[in-house]
């Protein structure tokens, strides 16, 4: 088990720090391996690779200003400049101390957290359930505030492809078109990896020249350098409040690490005491950046773990593997298998030290790994993913990834939300397993009731406890702040 997270290690860093491919794309290409493993062990090596494949991104970022991952955009700002003053090594240094503490300090929160909410949430009715789901769905407005609308578009079409497959309540078939196979609805494993590898894959074909060596800094050659105590002790405050952000953000579902990674950047940029140093190459804002992206991964597995409920793509991709293992995600999963709780924490404290070790060899070099041309690079990822789409034998899963891949690239172009479309699809079936739930268990008998009376049945089976009503409450205050926030704001220029 420990030289499988050590090879789950190197491949994490090294998908992490290609440009282009996401931490979401990494766990899904890292799928392909562990269709012979237990459960335990394919959740232990997708841990694995989603936490390194974090602090890879910062690799790229700092040596090319190209962040390897979205989440490590924000390290670009002051990783560069750094590496352009001859300082490389030191920058590459801060961001791996700062991914490492973030990265320990999400997994003691992840560890102290999940068990006491899973057995709060096993006093849980299936409405309550539905409006933590439901909760999961509204964060949609604020996935991306500058487009709004398309984002909402997105988040509806991956509710539509959920509807695929039986209705939970009459059993009847939707959306299947006679097909057999989408009787079991979507398979959500190859429209991930359409969506982020082969989308990707498709888009990079496009581009003109790889990068080289020559194209950073120091010609490929850097030597990463750790932070002295002096240093340490001067960003020790930002590391603890990004910590701290950077894991109650991963625990939103929906937010995610590149949420978290600006929203800690911007933070620290009004509470600095000099704000006007941001952006000129500074190590505060490397440590702000890094810090808060790793603590996001903790931050993401404890809805999954306690709730069933992913707390970002990654974390979604890691649900869709475990239900394809038969495992029942949900409050009870930690009740009756305590064990994945415990390898996902020791498997984070051992990531989080090793990655440090495993990311300076890969420092080292990879400006050479990137000088691969891509018609070596792009079949080899479309084989990974080839390969993670072919479940139970068929080759549905495999139609379903060339079309979702495609589909990939309208999109872009439409300018939709891919992770809304996947969120979409992630939660809406469990949103409707729910709601059809707490609608049987209301005992509401259509056919001798007025209108009226069911829907006074609806709202009270499913929103009579006190913790539904205050969930449902603020997901109606989430899906209504695009309307009421500019208004706000408005008011307050004129004051």
């Amino acid at each position: 088990m420990f030289l499988m997270v050590v090879v789950a290690i190197v491949l994490g860093t090294i998908f992490g720090a290609l440009p282009g491919v996401s931490a979401t794309m990494a766990v899904a290409l890292g799928l392909t391996f562990t269709y012979t493993m237990g459960p335990v062990p394919a959740i232990v090596f997708l841990t694995a690779i989603y936490c390194s494949s974090i602090t890879g991104g910062s690799i790229t970022a700092i040596l090319f200003k190209i962040p390897g991952v979205p989440s490590s955009a924000p390290t670009t700002f002051d990783g560069y400049p750094m590496a352009q003053r001859g300082e490389a090594g030191k920058a590459l240094g801060v961001a791996l101390f700062a991914s490492a503490i973030g990265g320990l300090f999400s997994a003691l929160v992840m560890f102290l957290l999940s068990a006491p909410l899973s057995k709060a949430a096993l006093a849980f009715g299936q409405g309550d359930l539905f409006a933590i789901t439901f909760l999961g769905l509204s964060i949609l407005v604020v996935l991306d505030t500058e487009h709004i609308l398309t984002t909402i578009i997105s988040g509806l079409l991956g509710l539509l492809l959920a509807c695929i497959g039986q209705d939970p309540m009459a059993g009847v078939a939707r959306l299947t078109f006679g097909q057999t196979s989408l009787l079991s609805g979507m398979e959500m494993i190859p429209v991930l990896i359409g969506l982020f590898a082969v989308t990707e894959v498709l888009k990079q074909t496009n581009a003109k020249k790889r990068l080289s060596a020559d194209d950073g800094v120091g010609k490929g050659k850097v030597s990463t350098k750790m932070p002295s105590p002096s240093e340490i002790w001067q960003i020790k405050w930002v590391m603890l409040r990004c910590a701290v952000v950077g894991t109650v953000v991963g625990i939103l579902p929906g937010a995610g690490a590149t949420i978290a990674s600006f929203m800690c950047y911007t933070m620290e940029n009004k509470l600095s005491k000099y704000p006007e140093k941001f952006g000129t190459g500074i190590i505060d804002g490397i440590a702000a950046s890094e810090t808060a992206n790793n603590a996001a991964t903790g931050g993401a597995m404890v809805p999954l773990l306690s709730l069933g409920i992913p707390g970002g793509n990654a974390a979604a991709v890691m649900a869709s593997a475990l239900a394809l293992k038969g495992v029942q995600m949900g409050p009870l999963l930690l009740t009756n298998q305590p064990e994945y709780l415990s390898a996902t924490f020791i498997t984070m404290i051992i990531t989080n030290i090793l990655m440090v070790i495993v990311a300076i060899g890969i420092a080292k070099v990879f400006a050479q790994i990137l000088a691969i041309p891509y018609y070596y690079l792009g079949p080899i990822i479309l084989l990974l993913a080839t390969i993670g789409s072919f479940s139970e034998g068929n080759f549905v899963g495999v139609s379903v990834m060339v079309i979702a891949g495609v589909a990939g690239i309208a999109i872009k172009y439409m300018h939709l939300n891919s992770a809304a479309i996947v969120l979409g699809l992630v939660l809406g079936g469990m949103c409707e397993s729910h709601f059809a739930r707490a609608f049987q268990t209301a005992h509401i008998v259509t056919h001798e009731l007025t209108f009226g009376d069911i829907i006074a049945k609806v709202f009270g089976g499913l929103f009579g406890t006190p913790i539904a009503a205050v969930v449902m409450a603020a997901c109606i205050l989430m899906l209504l702040s695009p309307i009421y926030m500019p208004l706000i704001k408005k008011a307050r220029k004129k004051n």
